[in-house]
């Protein structure tokens, strides 16, 4: 491609050869060729704009939003001191890792990992850690997530769960609820004779004849 320098010459000769033409022929050829040159030069003369895409994220002051992929499966094992998450990921770099540990949960979130983002979250864990003392190792295949026990120990689960046999308030409050409960099980499941005997200490423990509606079974 001929350089603006190169159109300046070509120009200046071609004025030289229109100073000396005098066939009306040549120098409307002449005259054309001068006119395509200077628009030529003034082309590569003007810089031409670079069109920006606007980015309504930046122009409303607001952080662009970052889609993750959620990493539910990844294998664990444990000591008496510490717990470590095995995570089966490659191209995690470690300064593209994110980790905010607290005392009942963890957050990994792995960025630009070949064009994609991860998280390996965990909202409520089984028991406390020591976030100060947690950390994520990153290897060539894999990333681990070594969690600082608050207490020595082993975990059952990695999962805090709900102690579904846990007696509510209001049955420990009143110990009869429990029984009673415990009676109309043992009637809906029970033979002919176990009905009968559960209906006559029911009927004697509303009646006061019974104060224990388990006596009758002594």
């Amino acid at each position: 491609m001929a350089s603006l320098d190169d159109y300046s010459q070509d120009l200046e000769e071609l004025r030289h050869l229109q100073s000396i033409a005098k066939r009306p022929r040549v120098l409307s050829l002449i005259s054309g060729e001068i006119a395509g040159l200077e628009n030529k030069i003034l082309k590569a003369a003007t810089p031409v704009p670079i069109a920006r895409t606007p980015n309504p994220a930046a122009s409303n002051g607001k952080a662009p939003t970052v889609n993750y992929i959620t990493l539910g499966s990844f294998s664990w094992d444990q000591d008496t001191d510490k717990l470590k998450l095995y995570v089966s990921l490659e191209g995690v770099h470690q300064e593209k890792v994110d980790a905010v540990f607290k005392e009942m949960s963890v957050d990994v979130k792995f960025h630009d990992v070949q064009g994609k983002n991860y998280r390996c979250a965990i909202p409520k864990l089984n028991k406390e850690i020591v976030p100060e003392k947690s950390k994520v190792t990153v290897k060539p295949n894999k990333v681990i997530i070594t969690l600082h026990k608050a207490s020595k120990g082993n975990w059952m689960d990695l999962h805090f769960k709900e102690d579904k046999l846990k007696p509510s308030m209001d049955k420990e409050k009143d110990p009869m609820a429990g029984i009673m409960d415990l009676m109309k099980n043992m009637y809906e499941e029970g033979d002919d004779e176990m009905k009968k005997t559960i209906a006559k200490a029911w009927t004697d423990a509303r009646s006061g004849k019974a104060a224990d509606p388990m006596s009758s079974f002594r």
